[in-house]
């Protein structure tokens, strides 16, 4: 399925993401619930002190994070410029997370969870499921990422790394890493704030090759609401 020319907008197939956005333009209604199907992502606003509830309700579910500064495509929540930033590859509570601009955009500002997430792997995408074997079309967050910035009319200019919520990657001291199931459980949320206005994207991730899913590898819904600055 490669792409004679890769175009960063456009997505090697589709799902729900390109038609159930929540809104037209991607703005919540505060204190919402917003539910996110397994294998597809979602798109909302956020403005500067806002902040954003992600929710695991069955606990085994990866969250790809992404976040782009509002009517600044090239400008986006950068993994590479976090870990300069932090000085580690694992976050924790009250980290700000950063732009490729090196400014801050994501504050991390309560987890329920063990702390246990990742800012190291890309997301996945159609060739990363190739590799592992799969046969056609396989949902991916690359395109879901692509699909829920598309379904609000948000311009697509590169897919950058995502915080991976709740993914574990435990990485040895000599360098290796490995693919785990999360240690959140159901009910695990994690409230973000955000330092600038925003577009967040959020992907329930797909991945049911490996085991970052739960042992079963079988993905699950998110959910999320938006909650104004206290």
């Amino acid at each position: 399925m490669d792409k004679p020319h890769y175009e960063p907008a456009i997505p090697d197939g589709t799902n729900g993401t390109a038609t159930q956005a929540i809104s037209a333009d991607g703005h919540s209604e505060l204190g919402k619930r917003y539910m996110i199907p397994a294998r597809q992502g979602r798109a909302v606003r956020l403005q500067k002190g806002q902040r954003l509830r992600i929710i695991n309700p069955r606990g085994n579910q990866v969250c790809d994070f992404f976040a782009l500064v509002e009517n600044t495509p090239f400008e986006f929540l950068s993994m590479e410029h976090c870990r300069t930033a932090l000085g580690r590859i694992y976050v924790r509570s009250g980290d700000v997370l950063v732009t490729n601009r090196r400014r801050p955009l994501i504050e991390i500002v309560e987890d329920t969870s063990p702390g246990v997430h990742d800012i190291l792997i890309a997301c996945c995408d159609q060739p990363r499921y190739e590799q592992l074997g799969a046969k056609g079309y396989h949902d991916n967050c690359a395109d879901n990422f692509r699909m829920s910035l598309s379904a609000i009319g948000a311009p697509i200019a590169h897919v950058p790394s995502p915080f991976n919520i709740w993914m574990n990657i435990p990485v040895s001291p000599e360098g290796d890493y490995a693919w785990e199931p999360p240690v959140s459980t159901p009910g695990d949320h994690i409230v973000l704030k955000a330092h600038q206005d925003c577009i967040a994207v959020m992907c329930a991730c797909p991945q049911d090759m490996t085991p970052v899913n739960g042992k079963d590898a079988v993905p699950s819904e998110l959910e999320f609401q938006v909650d104004a600055a206290p």
